[in-house]
């Protein structure tokens, strides 16, 4: 909703999330579209994309943006998708959701909302991002979200706190109640935020580049041989005709003159370190791994493994191994109580 409280025409969202974490499935749940790539990678998709709909009553415009923030992304290619996703969702959106798997380590999301501050500001990421946790089926049965995030992921929590404790899942049994919820906390976030929808300097440059563009297109069109754009009314065109010309725009707007120079400094947008590759492939293997084991002594290996990661070494393997051991027992004899 509105500073003024009236509901928004239409709904800007910009969707982020890196390979794996439900970017396309997201996006899918939002418009109600059938998702043909279910279960495959999200890196399928190398571009970013519009789409147009209808959700939960209200017309919605969902920009998905691939994953420009990962250390993988080529910086060509990382300027190309940037750029897109500002072009495509001007004026600015009213939120930016950002996918989160519930079942991997939050370095990622980290860096997203890092550039996402230095793109456009502490605000962006303060009052107008939202994080949509996926992958819920990680989850024990019955076991609430928020009850997962203060025991075991205190790394999500710091997500949380800066971006003012909005979250939600779509991954629920009512997906259009859930549906529902979510873009209600997004229009609450715009009634916090006393604006309109999120802008920024960087978004007014490239919207005000788009409207030149736009009439440029209508002028040609018509072939108008007025030399003032300015004077092109309103009127004499319809709104399927400027909203053409507005795609178009976009589309020939090109990269942006943005300094990713100084937020992607090179050693960040170079290969990951080793430790950074080993840590991200230890989290990779244990989760495989765990979803082998039975449900009752999963968090309790997890807890081991990651005691004997961070403490290291031959002592930090046993300190792990104790740990993991002590709480399976404790699980297990807490269960047979239960009984």
């Amino acid at each position: 909703m509105t500073a003024s409280g009236a509901q928004t025409a239409e709904l800007r969202l910009v969707v982020l999330g890196r390979t794996g974490t439900g970017r396309r499935s997201t996006v899918c749940s939002i418009l109600g579209l059938q998702d043909e790539h279910q279960g495959k990678d999200d890196g399928q998709t190398e571009e970013c994309s519009k789409h147009r709909g209808e959700a939960a009553g209200r017309q919605v415009l969902v920009v998905s943006s691939p994953d420009w923030f990962s250390a993988d992304c080529h910086p060509e290619e990382r300027r190309r998708h940037i750029s897109d996703m500002i072009t495509l969702s001007c004026p600015g959106p009213h939120a930016f959701l950002l996918c989160v798997s519930v079942n991997q380590p939050a370095d990622g999301e980290t860096k997203a909302l890092d550039v996402l501050e230095k793109l456009f500001g502490a605000s962006a990421v303060s009052r107008n991002t939202i994080l949509l946790f996926t992958n819920m089926e990680e989850l024990e049965e019955d076991e609430r979200l928020e009850d997962y995030l203060v025991t075991w992921r205190k790394d999500l929590q710091v997500l949380l706190q800066r971006c003012g404790g909005r979250y939600h899942t779509l991954e629920t049994r009512s997906e259009s109640e859930a549906l529902e919820g979510m873009l209600e906390k997004v229009e609450e976030a715009v009634k916090e935020s006393g604006e309109e929808h999120f802008s920024s300097l960087l978004y007014e440059e490239v919207e005000e580049q788009v409207r030149k563009k736009q009439i440029e297109i209508v002028r040609e069109r018509r072939k108008d041989a007025q030399d003032d754009p300015s004077s092109l009314r309103d009127s004499e065109v319809t709104d399927e005709e400027m909203e053409e010309a507005r795609e178009e725009a976009e589309r020939s707007i090109g990269d942006l003159n943005v300094d990713l120079d100084n937020i992607f400094p090179s050693s960040s947008i170079s290969p990951a370190s080793p430790f950074a590759s080993s840590l991200r492939s230890f989290w990779e293997t244990l989760v495989a791994w765990l979803k082998w084991l039975p449900t009752l002594v999963r968090r309790e290996a997890l807890l081991g493994a990651l005691v004997g990661l961070f403490v290291g070494g031959p002592f930090g393997g046993m300190v792990g191994a104790t740990v993991g051991s002590v709480a399976t027992e404790v699980g297990r004899r807490k269960t047979q109580k239960t009984k």
